[in-house]
């Protein structure tokens, strides 16, 4: 009964995302909505695109495990990441009216820098849509109670995101994003009513969880185990910023004040939200503790994303398990409908459009667009599909790549006036090979982890590179379009300027 329930919802979430397609038009409408989007559906989109499997079955494993200090990077680095970008970035980027973050670095870098970033970004994407795609696996494979094989409910999956994210766009993510975000909100409160009922109240899980230490949060006066700590908080909270998808929803609103607020209060609601999935997996170590204590001590990595979806279906009526699988699903679905058509967007965009051509028709690049959208769909099943890692680890270590090559130069193009072409191809060049460099070379543990490291060497990358003397004139990439375009105003002010002064001194004469 409840694999029927689920296939229902499923037929009608894919319906409703379809009826959104009939809204596309170009390629501004596929990519970014038409910049049309309201507050609450910004809101919503930003919520939902974030509440992802990682919060539901990540983020409640570890934390199980480590307690609040094992999820600084999620939910306190993700949640501070959206608010970081609605205070400081939503503004200037939403003012240069752009489709995709890669354009804002071809206009202030240049090309070559918006190619290596725009690699780095599809790249990050990699480790979670995959994360999303690994979820509906395990989930079709434990409400069909093993019927259906994870693999196969991986391909089930994403090849029905894929149906209506490919015809829909951002509008069929938007709007299905804010029924969604609806469902995960009531299926939560009420799963977390429910469970909590079985325990005596959320009092005494809090007060349990408490005694055995889990909210212990900051690091021990040890400085390795502070610059970790650090690391981990730095890696969502910054890595994250520069991304399509983040880029997708500031750039979707109708206003400006739209995108810096939607985002500001997308990441609250998230972060508010994000401790009932911990709340629910702690409470099953009252519930159930032989269970629990059966996927704690497993040697399979992903045991523990099990805990939580095991004891609702052991624990739980039938009406409450279709509200916490309707809402995990919506949770899921939500999540890699946006990751699958950012960097999809953005590959196209700033990759294959230039090679082909700036004469390629809005139509044709519409397919385009669609057409990237199927082949990254099957590049990240392939590899959810081989991947050992677990979901929690797989978003987490999706942004050290952006981290250490993209968000330098994103802060510098935006705050500092004197960063350049070559400080940003500094930049990435620096923060990538330290990064590798550690990653590859270094110890098992290193003292400074490899991202965290990289990090510093970008900035100083950017800081150098800018101010040192620039390379054997010819050697630099192209100049940035923005600094054509001042060229171009300049000499177009100075022959205006010149005209009007001939004409004053022939009127006076």
């Amino acid at each position: 009964m409840l694999l029927w329930f689920v296939i229902a919802y499923w037929i009608i979430s894919v319906g409703i995302g379809l009826y959104a397609a009939t809204r596309v038009h170009n390629t501004k409408d596929f990519a970014i909505a038409g910049r049309h989007l309201p507050f609450y559906m910004v809101t919503a989109t930003v919520f939902a695109t974030w509440f992802g499997s990682e919060t539901v079955l990540g983020i409640p494993s570890i934390f199980l495990k480590e307690g609040l200090h094992g999820v600084v990077a999620d939910p306190f680095g993700a949640s501070m990441c959206l608010i970081l970008v609605g205070l400081f970035f939503a503004a200037p980027l939403y003012r240069m009216n752009l489709l995709t973050i890669g354009d804002f670095y071809k206009k202030k870098f240049g090309r070559s820098v918006e190619v290596l970033t725009t690699i780095a970004i599809v790249i990050s994407y990699l480790g979670w849509v995959g994360a999303q795609i690994s979820a509906l696996g395990l989930v079709f494979n434990m409400v069909s109670r093993g019927e259906i094989s994870t693999l196969a409910g991986m391909w089930i999956g994403s090849g029905t995101i894929l149906i209506y994210t490919m015809f829909g766009g951002m509008w069929a993510v938007a709007i299905t994003d804010f029924l969604q975000m609806i469902i995960i909100v009531i299926g939560m409160l009420f799963i977390g009513h429910e469970i909590s009922g079985q325990v005596g109240g959320v009092k005494v899980v809090v007060e349990h969880a408490a005694q055995a230490g889990k909210f212990s949060f900051w690091p021990a006066p040890d400085a390795k185990e502070i610059i970790a700590f650090a690391a981990a908080w730095m890696t969502m909270m910054f890595g994250s910023i520069p991304q399509q998808d983040v880029f997708q929803r500031v750039q979707s609103s109708r206003t400006e004040s739209i995108a810096i607020w939607g985002a500001v209060f997308g990441g609250c609601l998230y972060f508010v939200f994000a401790f009932v999935p911990m709340f629910l997996a702690y409470s099953a170590t009252l519930i159930d503790p032989q269970m629990v204590a059966g996927f704690m001590n497993s040697d399979d990595a992903k045991a523990t994303q099990r805990i939580l979806p095991q004891l609702v279906l052991d624990h739980a009526p039938l009406f409450a398990q279709v509200m916490f699988f309707g809402a995990l699903l919506s949770a899921i679905k939500s999540c890699a409908s946006a990751t699958l058509l950012a960097p999809s967007v953005t590959f196209s965009e700033n990759i294959l459009k230039p090679m082909l051509g700036h004469r390629l028709s809005d139509h044709r690049m519409l397919h385009l667009m669609r057409g990237v959208t199927v082949a990254f769909t099957v590049l990240v099943t392939l590899y959810a599909m081989n991947t050992k890692a677990g979901i929690f680890k797989m978003v987490e270590n999706a942004y050290q790549v952006t981290l250490v090559m993209a968000f330098v130069p994103l802060v510098a193009g935006v705050y500092w006036k004197r960063s350049n072409t070559q400080g940003a191809l500094v930049s990435i060049f620096c923060g990538l090979s330290v990064w590798l460099g550690i990653s590859v070379f270094g110890p098992e543990d290193p003292f400074v982890p490899a991202h965290f490291a990289g990090l510093f060497a970008s900035l100083f990358g950017m800081v150098a590179g800018s101010l040192l003397p620039s390379v054997v004139r010819g050697s630099l990439p192209e100049e940035p379009e923005h600094a054509q375009l001042h060229h171009l105003a300049a000499s177009h002010t100075g022959h205006v300027a010149e005209h009007q002064h001939r004409h004053t001194s022939h009127t006076q004469t």
